[in-house]
């Protein structure tokens, strides 16, 4: 049985994430706490889904029927889910920028999530059918308030970098979800002066899709654009992710996002090897200002940013940041994806240098990503064959396979090739001053592999 994907377990709350799963997700996960560490604690909370009150209830059930105790700290951002869970284990109900039809468990210890021998654990307890305690066993549940503390540690951790954001102008539209308890009061707090959109939580999303994209925020863009504003947010469901919006109104790459906090915690470290991490789809501007900053970046599978920090730090780095895509962990605040935390980060820094300063050194090439046709029985194969011929016709300066195919070239332009894990394409990413070449020359090689798969 395999429940867990990328982040949790995920889909429709009548077909795959029901009230049923969830009381034995929650029952094999209470079991597997005790059997790991003779304890078991839980924090439970979901986002604003209208799925999320039964779910909850279910899970708890669950656990506590396995005999673990269950504080119960209601709607939350996920990310405040995981800052409670330090020290304990936490479930978080949410299916983060999925439709409204669906729901998703996410679960926590000390406040990272679930590696995958910890997930495939909860797997065969789960197709085992784990069984209840007796029922003098039965754990104990309660109630308690995280936000506040939440929003002081995020607020306390902004505090050592940049400067003060006060008179910044900000608008953030928090998408119907689960940001609106988090950014506009942690942003206010600092000194910002903050406009939402959409800031009403509402399991059915009705401001926009629920997944920050340059389309799903162009309502936001457009009021960013006609207004006094330094620059926008927008968040997800659960508020684990960030695009950050120009004066202009423009969508800022997420890979200059990166690029800029990760330059900005390499050079305030002062740490003897501080390391990046991120991952093989990322850009090479990314390499470009860390290198600069004297850092390294390490590249791990997508999805997998918590592996590729430990297995940094395994190698004697000292890891200061690891972000994918519109995703971002700060090890000096904690082990989780926090939107709310980077947020408050990049405001500060927007109030030191403008947004204009801190993209100034970036080199923002073209970037492309496109998807070849590839029937799922043909992926391994193509993909065999691609790790030889991609090289051999491309000359490139540095090839990497562990992640698929990734090319490196003497004019820092770059392409990666892997299989979709969910849906029958082979993607190719490039960046390069002429893209559309480059793209154009992979996916000439890719579909060739594929034909002869």
């Amino acid at each position: 049985m395999e429940l867990f994907g990328t982040a949790g377990i995920r889909g429709s709350v009548t077909e795959r994430v029901t009230p049923e799963l969830a009381l034995r997700v929650g029952r094999a996960a209470g079991l597997a706490a005790f059997e790991s560490d003779s304890t078991a604690e839980f924090v439970v909370g979901r986002d604003g889904r209208t799925s999320g009150q039964g779910l909850v209830s279910a899970v708890e059930a669950g656990l506590l029927s396995a005999g673990a105790d269950v504080s119960r700290i209601g709607v939350v951002p996920t990310p405040a889910l995981a800052y409670a869970s330090q020290g304990r284990r936490g479930v978080m109900l949410t299916a983060s920028h999925n439709p409204p039809t669906d729901n998703g468990i996410k679960m926590f210890v000390d406040g990272q999530e679930y590696d995958r021998s910890l997930e495939q654990d909860i797997e065969t307890r789960v197709e085992n059918g784990a069984t209840s305690v007796e029922w003098d066993q039965w754990g104990e549940s309660g109630t308690q308030g995280v936000l506040g503390d939440y929003r002081d540690a995020v607020i306390e951790f902004a505090s050592g970098h940049g400067a003060d954001p006060d008179g910044l102008n900000i608008a953030v539209d928090c998408g119907n979800g689960m940001s609106a308890l988090g950014t506009p009061q942690v942003l206010r707090d600092m000194g910002a002066h903050v406009v939402t959109l959409n800031a009403q939580i509402d399991g059915h999303f009705p401001g926009r899709e629920s997944k920050p994209t340059p389309e799903s925020l162009k309502d936001l863009r457009a009021f960013v654009a006609d207004g006094d504003f330094d620059f926008g947010i927008g968040h997800d469901g659960d508020a684990d992710r960030i695009v950050i919006v120009d004066a202009d109104g423009d969508v800022v790459h997420e890979d200059t996002v990166i690029a800029i906090i990760g330059e900005h915690y390499v050079r305030t470290s002062d740490v003897a090897d501080p390391v990046v991490v991120t991952t093989p789809n990322a850009s090479g501007r990314i390499d470009e200002r860390v290198g600069e900053a004297g850092g390294r970046v390490e590249r791990v599978r997508l999805g997998a940013l918590h592996e590729g920090i430990a297995s940094a730090r395994a190698d004697g780095g000292d890891v200061v940041f690891a972000a994918e895509p519109w995703k971002h962990i700060h090890p000096s605040l904690g082990g989780w994806i926090d939107g709310v935390a980077s947020a408050a980060l990049m405001s500060r820094l927007v109030a030191e240098s403008g947004l204009d300063g801190l993209r100034e050194p970036v080199t923002e090439r073209p970037y492309r990503k496109v998807s070849v046709s590839c029937p799922d029985e043909k992926k391994a194969a193509a993909m065999d064959a691609l790790e030889s011929s991609l090289p051999d016709a491309m000359d490139p300066a540095s090839v990497d396979t562990e992640y698929g195919v990734r090319l490196e070239f003497a004019d820092a332009s770059w392409t990666l090739v892997r299989p979709s894990g969910t849906e029958p394409y082979i993607r190719v990413y490039a960046e390069a001053d002429d893209v559309d070449a480059l793209v154009a020359d992979v996916t000439e090689i890719v579909d060739a592999e594929i034909s002869r798969a």
